[in-house]
C-alpha cells in the first residue's frame, strides 16, 4: 500500500508540474503529504526521536528548516556564486565574446553538416563555462544558427544541434555536478575528471556522428535542398565587448582545475573563491574598458541579483526535492521497491537502470533536468547502499539522464527557446533531437557499465 500511495502522490506531483505549476511548492506539498501519511498509517517517521520537535505536525517544518540551513551554508553558496558569475558575464558581454571566438574555426570547414556536427561539439565544450542550457542555446541561436542556415542546413537541423548542445551537464561548476559530487561523497573535480570526462569524450564522437547522419537524412527526407548563402556578415553581432573578454568566463574554471588534486595542491581553491576572483578580474577589465567607476559598480549589481535568483530558483528547488524525497523515505516506498527488486533477483546495475528510467521519464514529462534530478538524487545513497552499488555509479547516469532527456521534451525551456527563434514547432524539434539523445543515453548507461565491470 505504501508503494501505491507513493506512486499516486508522485503521479500527482508530476501532473501538476506538467501543467506548469511551480515545482517548488508542488514538491514541498507532495513531500509533506507523504510524511504525514507515513506517520498516520504507521509506515515510518518524519524525524528521529532525538531530532523531533515533540510535535509530529511541526516535524515536517523542522525538516525543511534543517535542510535549508545545511544547503544554504554549503552547497547553496557554491550554486549561488556560480549563477551570479554567469549573470555578470552575460551583463558585460563576455559570454557572447566566448561564443564568437569559439565558433570562428567552424567557418573554415566547407561542409555544412560537418560544421553542424562540430557546432554540437563546440557547444558542449562552451558548456564547461556557460552552465545554462537555455542560456547557451540563446547565444548559439544568435551567433551560429544564422551561419548554419546560411551554409545550407535546414532550420530544424540547425536548431536541433543548438538545443542539444548542453545535453550533458558536465562542468565542474555546474549545479547538478556540484550536487551529484556532494551526494556521492566525491570531490567535484574528481567527479568531473574521472567519471564525467571519459564518458563525454566518447559522446563527442558518437553523438556528433549521429547528428551528422541523422540530420542530413531527415533533411533529405523532408525535401530540404542544401543551398549555401553568403554568410560573411552572419557572425557580426550587435555585441561590442572586446573579443579578449572570451577568456573571462574561463577564469574560474581554470582556477578550479589548476589548484586541485589534478595539478597544484599547495594552494587551496574552492568554487566560491574562484567565482569572486573571476568577478574581481572582470571588474578590472571593465574599468580599463570604460574608464567609468560608477558604471562598473552599477553593473556588479547583476552579480548580486544573480545570487538572489539562484536562491529563489535553484536552491529552493533542491530543498523542495529533498523534502519530497524525505516523504518517499518516510513512506518506506524505496525500501519496499528495493526489497522487491532483491526478491526478483535485481542486480546492482539493474537497480541503476530502474533509477535512470525514473529520472528519464520525469525529465521528459516535466520539461526539466533539474526538477527530477534534485527530486530523486537525495534517494541515491540509500538505494545504492541497499543494492551494494557505489553511490557515484548510480548518481552519474541519473545526473546525465536528466539533462539528456530534457533535450527531448517539447516543453523544455531550451527546446522552446530554440524552436521559437528558429520559427519551427517544438514538437518537430523534439523529433529531431530524439535519436541523437537516444545515442547519448546509450553511451551514458554503457559507460557506467564499463566503470562498474572494468574500471571501478
Amino acid at each position: 500500500m505504501a508503494v501505491v500511495i507513493s506512486a499516486l502522490v508522485t503521479f500527482w506531483v508530476g501532473y501538476l508540474i506538467y501543467k506548469k505549476y511551480k515545482p517548488q511548492p508542488v514538491l514541498f506539498m507532495g513531500g509533506m503529504i507523504m510524511m504525514y501519511l507515513a506517520v498516520i498509517l504507521g509506515y515510518g517517521e518524519i524525524l528521529a526521536p532525538k531530532a523531533s520537535t515533540g510535535s509530529l505536525f511541526f516535524d515536517a517544518f523542522e525538516f525543511m528548516r534543517k535542510t535549508m540551513s545545511s544547503n544554504v551554508a554549503k552547497l547553496g553558496l557554491n550554486i549561488m556564486a556560480v549563477g551570479a558569475f554567469a549573470r555578470y558575464m552575460d551583463k558585460i558581454g563576455a559570454s557572447r565574446s566566448l561564443v564568437r571566438l569559439t565558433i570562428k574555426p567552424l567557418l573554415a570547414l566547407k561542409s555544412p553538416y560537418i560544421v553542424m556536427s562540430c557546432t554540437w561539439i563546440v557547444g558542449l565544450l562552451i558548456g564547461l563555462c556557460i552552465n545554462s542550457a537555455s542560456g547557451l542555446a540563446m547565444l548559439l541561436m544568435v551567433t551560429i544558427f544564422p551561419i548554419l542556415v546560411g551554409l545550407g542546413v535546414s532550420r530544424l537541423s540547425a536548431a536541433a544541434v543548438v538545443a542539444t548542445s548542453l545535453c550533458f551537464d558536465w562542468s565542474p561548476s555546474d549545479t547538478g555536478t556540484i550536487y551529484a559530487a556532494e551526494i556521492s561523497n566525491v570531490d567535484p573535480v574528481v567527479y568531473w575528471s574521472h567519471f564525467q570526462f571519459p564518458l563525454v569524450m566518447v559522446a563527442f564522437v558518437i553523438v556528433g556522428l549521429v547528428h551528422y547522419f541523422y540530420q542530413k537524412h531527415m533533411d533529405k527526407v523532408s525535401g530540404h535542398v542544401v543551398a549555401p548563402l553568403e554568410a560573411e556578415k552572419a557572425e557580426q553581432e550587435e555585441n561590442n565587448a572586446p573579443l579578449c573578454y572570451a577568456i573571462l568566463p574561463v577564469i574560474p574554471l581554470a582556477l578550479i582545475l589548476a589548484f586541485s588534486s589534478l595539478w597544484i595542491t599547495s594552494i587551496k581553491m574552492n568554487i566560491v573563491m574562484a567565482m569572486f576572483i573571476g568577478l574581481f578580474i572582470s571588474m578590472v577589465c571593465e574599468f580599463i574598458r570604460h574608464r567609468d567607476g560608477r558604471r562598473v559598480f552599477d553593473d556588479v549589481q547583476a552579480f548580486f541579483d544573480g545570487l538572489g535568483m539562484q536562491m529563489a530558483n535553484v536552491i529552493t528547488l533542491i530543498i523542495a526535492g529533498q523534502t519530497f524525497a524525505q516523504g518517499l523515505i518516510s513512506m518506506g516506498a524505496i525500501e519496499t521497491l528495493i526489497e522487491g527488486s532483491k526478491s526478483l533477483g535485481f542486480s546492482p546495475m539493474v537497480m541503476m537502470l530502474v533509477m535512470v528510467a525514473i529520472i528519464a521519464i520525469a525529465a521528459v514529462i516535466m520539461g526539466s533536468g533539474n526538477a527530477p534530478f534534485f527530486a530523486f538524487a537525495a534517494l541515491t545513497p540509500a538505494v545504492a547502499a541497499h543494492s551494494g552499488l557505489a553511490p557515484v555509479l548510480m548518481i552519474l547516469p541519473m545526473h546525465f539522464a536528466a539533462s539528456i532527456m530534457r533535450s527531448c521534451s517539447p516543453i523544455a525551456a531550451v527546446l522552446v527557446i530554440a524552436s521559437g527563434m528558429a520559427n519551427v514547432s517544438p514538437f518537430d524539434l523534439a523529433k529531431r533531437t530524439a535519436i541523437p539523445m537516444a545515442a547519448a543515453m546509450l553511451i551514458n548507461v554503457g559507460m557506467t557499465f564499463i566503470y562498474y565491470y572494468i574500471a571501478w
